[in-house]
């Protein structure tokens, strides 16, 4: 590692920080940072934290209370990993357990850690086996392929669960694309209106949701908590896609 310098950020320096995404200094990428630097700032009163190896680059992890967490989880006294993501030239260099190490170390006071992962390998998830070697365990699932994964620090600390809303993977809403997000993420703006284009381009009603209080965060039907994308009432995606790719995974869906 060239460095091992960790960076916390908070009201004070967060706008002279950058938040390891949306890095470039053109205006597309100064626009996602602001977004996501006001939805931060929101958070550290409920104990979100933010660390970064002082790299430029995307070497980070955030997690916070569960209680505050924006994601579907019942979790009391555990804090939850809400983004995880080590990247490009210093993937596989040791941040990921350095990074890792400093969360459990943070966290010795709750009952334990808490984090979304997949049953198999699946986009913007950090595979479960990274974390299994961090002593967690798989502690709930949810469809189509989710699973809630538990560090223990109190063995007597009560099970983390998904609410029961993610468990049906559909919506009441059945006409067409429906879009649910949130400012968590900085790319999420941009992208949401890039595929409700394309689905518009295809002839199909679109339309979008943005999640803004931790009440409705709490309770969306998707397990990530930071996307889901519908289309006639069932769970298409958790992510955002560039326009082609969604293009056609709503073709297959629609054959």
């Amino acid at each position: 590692m060239e460095t091992t310098e960790i960076i916390t950020l908070n009201p004070d320096n967060i706008a002279d920080e950058h938040i390891c995404c949306a890095i470039g200094n053109d205006r597309t990428n100064r626009a996602r940072a602001a977004q996501k630097k006001e939805w931060l700032k929101q958070q550290f009163g409920n104990g979100f934290v933010f660390k970064k190896v002082n790299v430029r680059g995307k070497v980070f992890i955030e997690y916070v209370p569960a209680e505050y967490a924006w994601k579907p989880i019942e979790a009391p006294g555990y804090n939850f990993i809400n983004c995880f993501w080590v990247s490009g030239r210093y993937k596989g260099e040791g941040y990921g357990r350095y990074l890792m190490e400093e969360c459990i170390r943070d966290s010795k006071d709750k009952n334990g850690l808490v984090v979304v992962s997949g049953k198999r390998s699946m986009p913007w998830l950090i595979p479960k086996k990274f974390y299994r070697k961090f002593g967690f365990q798989t502690c709930d699932e949810a469809p189509p392929a989710f699973e809630l994964l538990v560090k223990k620090f109190e063995n007597d600390a009560p099970d983390p669960r998904f609410k029961d809303v993610v468990r049906s993977g559909t919506i009441e809403d059945k006409d067409g694309v429906v879009i649910m997000y949130s400012h968590q993420c900085p790319y999420h703006e941009d992208f949401v209106e890039i595929m409700l284009s394309t689905a518009r381009n295809m002839g199909l009603p679109a339309k979008k949701i943005r999640i803004e209080s931790l009440e409705a965060a709490r309770n969306v039907p998707y397990p990530t908590g930071l996307t889901g994308v519908y289309f006639n009432g069932e769970f298409l995606a958790y992510e955002i896609m560039t326009a082609k790719r969604f293009e056609k995974e709503l073709r297959q869906r629609m054959d």
